[in-house]
């Protein structure tokens, strides 16, 4: 084989090429991943049930934020961990947090103070993760169960994961399921999310 032959094999088309392709196996394997995870159940006893923000409105949780309030508030009533604890900061809002708002929801809805952690500085589910883990290590937890979307729990679990918690994943069950378009738009950027989030450690 000539050195211009080689020189062509080597061709920036021809890599660009190789890489997306391997990309889109990646991709679609970490899709098939969080389709796997997203009708999975796994709560069992913990020592925390964590609850991930979502949009409050003048106080009140949204009807995604209620959805994911209850299924945590479930949880705790079949007695699988003593403590929740409720994330998320204040979105730009003045007056109120996530996580303030899912602590008073759950309080007004029978649990006791005392077995209520509201974490309320996090902006995105990564800085939440990092925020729940210094909670976790400062009252001796170990493992909890991370209650969200169904599409939205492989990525908070691998986020947990890193920070050395075991983590059992509970999704909420949405009272309209998704349509097809809609199911594959979320897995989709939960799929980039994650692979953005795996970017941003691998370069640290």
């Amino acid at each position: 084989m000539s050195a211009g032959a080689g020189r062509r094999w080597l061709s920036p088309g021809m890599v660009a090429g190789v890489l997306l392709a391997a990309y889109a196996g990646y991709f679609a394997c970490t899709c098939a991943r969080i389709v796997a995870q997203s009708g999975r159940d796994e709560a069992r006893p913990a020592d925390a049930i964590v609850v991930f923000g979502a949009a409050e409105y003048f106080g009140k949780p949204s009807p995604v934020y209620r959805a994911r309030l209850d299924h945590a508030l479930n949880l705790y009533e079949r007695k699988l961990a003593p403590v929740v604890i409720t994330t998320g900061g204040s979105g730009g809002e003045k007056t109120f947090t996530e996580g303030s708002v899912g602590r008073d929801y759950l309080t007004e809805h029978g649990i006791a103070d005392k077995h209520l952690i509201a974490e309320t500085r996090s902006d995105n589910s990564a800085e939440s993760a990092e925020r729940i883990a210094t909670i976790m290590d400062a009252n001796n937890m170990h493992s909890c169960i991370a209650v969200s979307d169904p599409y939205h729990v492989f990525r908070i679990k691998q986020l947990l994961e890193a920070k050395g918690r075991v983590v059992y994943a509970s999704p909420r069950k949405p009272e309209i399921a998704p349509g097809n378009a809609a199911r594959a738009w979320n897995v989709a950027r939960e799929a980039l999310s994650y692979t953005l989030w795996r970017l941003h450690v691998f370069r640290r």
